[in-house]
């Protein structure tokens, strides 16, 4: 560090440089973790994340050698917040305490959060079991009270929901009191965790769901070859060699049909859009009370996030990575299948205002896609069915 760094790192700082907050670090950690939650681990510059504490770039360093420490500094912070929740809970401590523990940290760090549901494939393999290790003390801990309150099958599964819906939070920006939030995730979380895996059994027949077009053209293996590298590795570090490899092409011969590789994303955001709109459609259209529709809106989500679960997840995480007038009609779309689901639970269940309401849709969500991903998105009839039974918990 030079003398001149250090000079830099005072003007920016101004007054404040002369008197540096002890918790420096934790504020580096804070706004690294909003900046990662909301662009994505490769988008994120420490340049953006220094501004946000205040400070040059230069001095960001002087705490973490590089981005990719400071990362995994964010990952470990922020599952050690809820293990330490946990700790200081009572053995005794009811579901409904266990839960609004948990809650009350994730609705106090809401901005940050996301960045476990897409970011953390990031993390190495070593940093990555560690992280996993701590949230399965989370997980075992919930699992054991909801043993203990409400024995019935798939326990754990249930835990899991439950913490998918306190989770979901973290992925939209509904507006509300916080004591409201909190008192809202609580109940839906106790209402999950209470729920019968069996209690929507044969809601799988309620489900029609249209199947992707079978690849006969270039351009469409292409895009059916992307999608699962996508899923699986991330938008980011997926080259054009890879996707051409899968489909059995020289990289220059992908420029035929794609501009480039983020039209390729683009392609599969817009075919995720369209499939789900049309299982939206369907639902609606076979649906009988408002009750029955909720029911059918959510076995066909349900559906439709087992049977495209890679082309949902790369629709989801990859969203915010679009050039902009290509992203603001897709969250228009979503912004309409959201309030299709609002307007139907308001009318299903009267008492809540449209926040309330749009709240527990998202608690909803969260709960297939950690359900989902509990159960490793096999598709079957049975799992189907659990996940729309925890999902309707949430809801109804």
């Amino acid at each position: 560090m030079s003398a001149s760094d250090g000079a830099s790192d005072a003007v920016s700082a101004g007054p404040a440089a002369a008197a540096r907050p002890r918790n420096r670090k934790q504020l580096i950690v804070e706004a690294a973790g909003q900046v990662f939650s909301a662009r994505g681990y490769h988008a994120a510059s420490m340049e953006e994340i220094a501004a946000g504490v205040g400070i040059s770039a230069a001095a960001l360093y002087r705490h973490f050698p590089n981005k990719y420490a400071l990362f995994a500094e964010c990952a470990d912070v922020m599952v050690d917040r809820l293990v330490a929740a946990l700790d200081q809970a009572p053995p005794e401590a009811s579901l409904h305490d266990v839960l609004a523990a948990l809650t009350r940290v994730t609705v106090a760090h809401r901005a940050a959060g996301g960045l476990y549901r897409w970011e953390a494939r990031y993390l190495a393999p070593v940093d990555r079991r560690r992280v996993r290790g701590k949230f399965g003390q989370v997980v075992d801990r919930v699992t054991e009270v909801v043993r203990r309150e409400h024995p019935a099958p798939e326990d754990r599964l249930r835990a899991v929901a439950a913490l998918g819906a306190i989770g979901s939070i973290t992925m939209h920006h509904t507006s509300m009191g916080v004591r409201k939030i909190e008192n809202l995730l609580v109940y839906a979380a106790t209402r999950v965790a209470a729920t019968d895996p069996a209690a929507a059994a044969g809601s799988a027949g309620l489900v029609e769901l249209l199947a992707p077009p079978v690849p006969r053209t270039r351009r469409a293996e292409i895009l059916a070859a992307a999608v699962p590298l996508f899923a699986r590795d991330g938008f980011a570090t997926v080259t054009n060699g890879q996707i051409a490899q899968a489909v059995g092409l020289a990289p220059s011969a992908l420029y035929r049909h794609y501009p480039g590789k983020v039209d390729i994303l683009v392609a599969a955001c817009l075919q995720a859009a369209g499939l789900l709109g049309q299982a939206v459609e369907r639902s609606l259209h076979r649906a009988g009370d408002p009750r029955d529709t909720v029911l059918a809106l959510t076995a066909a989500y349900v559906a439709y996030s087992f049977e495209h679960n890679a082309l949902t997840s790369v629709a989801e995480a990859e969203l915010g990575g679009l050039p902009a007038d290509v992203r603001r009609p897709l969250l228009l779309a979503q912004r309409e299948h959201i309030a299709v689901w609002e307007q139907q639970l308001r009318a299903a269940r009267p008492e809540l205002d449209p926040r309330q309401a749009r709240l527990l849709v998202h608690a909803g969500f969260g709960v297939v896609v950690e359900a989902g991903r509990a159960l490793r998105w096999r598709d079957t009839v049975a799992h189907r069915e659990a996940v729309t039974a925890l999902v309707i918990g949430a809801l109804l």
